[in-house]
């Protein structure tokens, strides 16, 4: 499987957050805690946001490479110069497609960023059946050869520019009908991270109810209240949040396991930060 992060608030260095927390993503490639295999070292990618990315249309920039994260010195180099409010960090650990660019994450799409973690089990068998299904217009931009690519192309065939969090729900339906139509007991495993530039939504669902790890980081006027001896924070802003695979580190509070079947959006609604996740059967 994989490690992933995403963060969205106030702008900072992607460095602040990808190598200098104790137990930064870049650890995390060498050191999970969590994940299925210890080293996530089959490439890795980040995408952000910025007034001057793409052109200034809103289209997120993005590096992959095959080269493990943990010794890239491109990605030091750039970590350490580019400030995003709004970025996406991935490390992957192949669960068998080619170690390639075009099947490091996150993928992109117009505005949209898509990045995940988990697989479709037997993907082989329903691949056809999947791509058959996503929008011909968009069939050409599949570059890479993973079930995550194509799972987010069904995403915006199934309306993701209208409604994520339904356009992800009949995604997983399809994923799950299709699965089970092939015998396949538990079709789905994700956690997932998508993104437009203005809001950010991660989903934890698996068809046996037991997802790949996923927390969020608390509000941040509840964390500088916990932690007011840890600087960084104070210049944060209060709507700063971060959705992360593993915990950064072991401060007391800041971070929340995701529950099974459910998301979150971020900036969040004042009175709740997740909502239930159910697959919408097509």
């Amino acid at each position: 499987m994989c490690r992933w992060l995403a963060y969205s608030g106030s702008s900072m260095l992607l460095d602040a957050v990808l190598y200098r927390p104790e137990h930064s993503l870049i650890n995390q490639s060498l050191h999970a805690r969590m994940g299925v295999e210890t080293t996530n070292g089959d490439g890795f990618g980040i995408g952000w946001y910025s007034a001057t990315a793409g052109n200034g249309d809103g289209t997120p920039a993005v590096f992959r490479d095959i080269a493990p994260a943990w010794n890239n010195r491109n990605l030091r180099e750039l970590a350490a110069h580019v400030s995003s409010h709004l970025f996406f960090a991935h490390v992957r650990a192949s669960t068998g497609s080619a170690i390639q660019q075009t099947n490091c994450h996150p993928f992109r799409h117009g505005r949209w960023l898509w990045m995940h973690n988990g697989s479709i089990a037997d993907f082989p068998r329903l691949q056809r059946d999947l791509c058959l299904a996503v929008d011909p217009a968009l069939f050409p931009a599949i570059e890479g050869s993973t079930d995550s690519e194509v799972m987010f192309y069904l995403a915006v065939t199934f309306g993701l520019d209208q409604d994520v969090p339904g356009a992800v729900a009949r995604m997983a339906g399809l994923v799950e009908r299709l699965g089970k139509e092939h015998g396949i007991a538990e079709p789905l495993q994700m956690t997932l991270a998508i993104s437009d530039g203005e809001y950010l939504w991660a989903f934890r669902y698996s068809s046996g109810g037991a997802a790949r790890s996923l927390f969020y980081s608390s509000r941040a006027e509840t964390v500088r209240h916990l932690h007011p001896e840890v600087e960084y924070l104070r210049e944060i802003s209060d709507v700063s949040r971060i959705v992360v695979s593993e915990p950064l580190g072991d401060l007391p509070g800041v971070w929340n396991e995701l529950p099974q079947a459910s998301y979150t959006v971020i900036p969040s609604a004042p009175d709740r930060d997740w909502l239930p996740f159910v697959p919408e059967f097509r």
